[in-house]
């Protein structure tokens, strides 16, 4: 197939590049790299089934040619970058949204979206089931991230009823593995970039609040087996296996052999206090199941991390 990858310069998109270069598609990776790394793609550069196009999907997006799948992960994910970005990450889950999927119209191409777990806010409900509409603050200091999400949501699925354009959406819970920008400000690099410079590892609140940590290949083939199903429902992709953010940070520092001391700051406002998918539906209707488990995953990633700070 000929597919289009947006956001391929990120974390999860360069992977996904991967995948599909390694099935024998043709890739067309759009990335602005605002924040994300042409590193991450120096490897495919020279790959003839790979074209890299430098564009921002708050523009229209020019793709000559036909195309058979759109996948949309582009969007500023990183805490540290709302603050920085917060207008643009809005434009992109409206106006970027838009854009991908007036492509995917005019191609005739499917087009999976790439939502997240944020859209369930600080969540009531637990675990997270996709027929949960969420516990946001729509003018919070997540908000621009959490609501342009939830709007791309809206607006793909008003595409696929109005314009009968063939869709998917996936809500993607927390991700981890190499190529993870050491400056991400999420909490795996943070306690691996401390950790491996024998410096305090930093915990927001008490620690008593969980997180659910999926290696990035078990989330890229569940992604994958999504976008070739017919799910145009919402569907939670991630690993349930949930854990305590101070039970993590000792793993990381007993990981990285560190002398590292944990210290307690406040919790920011609107940060989740718990965080753990409910995936029956891809169990059930993918037959996906995580397959890495987290000492292995943080191995491999803590392999990279060691390689790309010396």
């Amino acid at each position: 197939m000929r597919i289009a990858v947006t956001g391929a310069a990120g974390f999860l998109g360069s992977h996904l590049v991967d995948r599909l270069l390694a099935e024998g598609h043709e890739v067309i990776g759009v990335d602005s790299l605002i924040t994300g790394q042409i590193e991450n793609l120096k490897h495919v550069e020279s790959n003839r089934l790979f074209r890299f196009v430098k564009s921002d999907v708050t523009q229209y997006i020019h793709i000559p040619g036909p195309l058979d799948r759109v996948y949309h992960f582009a969007s500023p994910a990183s805490p540290l970058d709302f603050p920085r970005y917060p207008v643009h990450i809005l434009k992109v889950g409206a106006l970027g949204t838009l854009n991908a999927l007036g492509l995917a119209k005019a191609k005739g191409a499917r087009m999976l979206q790439a939502s997240t777990s944020e859209v369930y806010g600080d969540p009531q409900v637990h675990p997270q089931v996709e027929s949960y509409w969420g516990h946001v603050n729509p003018i919070g200091e997540r908000s621009m991230y959490d609501e342009a999400k939830r709007f791309a949501e809206a607006l793909t699925m008003s595409y696929h009823r109005q314009n009968q354009v063939d869709t998917r959406i996936v809500r993607i819970f927390n991700t981890y593995g190499p190529r993870m920008r050491l400056d991400d400000g999420r909490v795996l690099p943070n306690f691996f970039r401390s950790a491996l410079r024998n410096e305090p590892v930093t915990i927001y609140g008490d620690g008593s609040q969980t997180r659910s940590f999926c290696y990035v290949d078990d989330l890229l083939r569940g992604i994958m087996l999504l976008m070739e199903s017919n799910l145009d429902e919402p569907t939670n992709i991630g690993n349930p296996e949930e854990i305590t953010v101070l039970e993590f940070a000792k793993e990381i520092i007993a990981l990285a052999n560190s002398k590292s001391e944990i210290v307690f700051k406040t919790l920011p406002k609107d940060d989740p206090c718990r965080r753990r998918p409910d995936i029956t539906r891809a169990q059930t209707l993918l037959g996906w199941n995580p397959r890495v488990n987290r000492a292995e995953g943080l191995k491999r990633t803590a392999e990279d991390f060691i390689r790309r700070m010396k």
